[in-house]
Parts: structure tokens; sequence; C-alpha cells
């Protein structure tokens, strides 16, 4: 199945939470975002936008140290992940993160880490500046059907 392609315009941090918002509606068990952009793009400004919108905390860390923070949720727990400084594939097995693309709602900053590991079925997510250099155009792709709804949402 060839994949699906959205592209669509934020302007502003407020827009990149508000589609965040709108894709905390897709949680469910053994999926999985990989979000993609340059440093600086806005990968965990959405991500962390996504939890908050979905557990309702104010305070969300970011991974880029401890790599993976988990957060208890149903429909499934939440895993957050920035492997920019990981320097092999191997280390996302001993992460626990394959096992949590079985069984958790996964959010994957710099997903090149993951190499052969990358999850099929994934939502790809790519940030990157728009043309004023203000704000970000979002591209969504998939191919896996349960992401069709992705469309109506964005």
């Amino acid at each position: 199945m060839a994949p699906t392609r959205i592209s669509i315009p934020l302007p502003d941090p407020d827009a990149t939470d508000a589609l965040a918002r709108r894709l905390a509606a897709l949680i469910a068990p053994g999926r999985t975002i990989l979000l993609e952009g340059q440093i600086g793009a806005g990968k965990s400004h959405f991500a962390r936008a996504l939890i908050r919108a979905e557990l309702g905390l104010v305070e969300v860390p970011s991974p880029t140290f401890t790599l993976v923070q988990s957060y208890e949720a149903a429909p499934c727990d939440i895993w957050h992940a920035d492997l920019y400084r990981l320097g092999d594939p191997g280390e996302c097995i001993e992460l626990g993160l394959t096992e949590a693309f079985e069984e958790a709602f996964c959010l994957v900053e710099w997903p090149d880490r993951l190499g052969a590991l990358r999850p099929d079925g994934a939502l790809t997510l790519r940030l990157d500046p728009d043309e004023t250099g203000e704000g970000r155009r979002a591209h969504l792709e998939w191919s896996d059907p349960a992401w069709d709804e992705v469309a109506t949402l964005v």
C-alpha cells in the first residue's frame, strides 16, 4: 500500500499544541509516532504537548538525559523516548523500547537511531521550518490503515 502523506502549517507553538491534542485521540497500545526534524524543530514540544493533553499534567520532563520517560495511562502506558544520544540500535532493546512498541503508545524522537528496530506501522511526523522561518510545517506519513483517522483529525 502506498503511504498516505499530509502536510500542514504550524505557524506558532499553539498550533503545534493543537495538533498534539488532536492526535492524542489516537493513543492505543502498539501505536508509535516517530518524530523527525532538526535540533530545535519542535519534536519534544509536540511530544510533551500530547502527553499533557492526555494526562492533564502541567510538568512533562524531556527525556533528553534519561532517554525514556514513561507514564501510566489508560488504555495503555505512554513512552516518550529521545534517542539522540544512542550509539547503537541494540541499546533500544536494553531500554525496553521494543517491548513498549507492542504494549504501549510510543513517541520516539530521532527514530533513525532505531535502525532495523523501527516499528512497522508507525506514523512518521517530520517537523521542518516553514518559509518564514518563524513557524513549522508538519509532514505526516503512514502506510498502516490504523492511522487513517489522522486525515480527519488534522
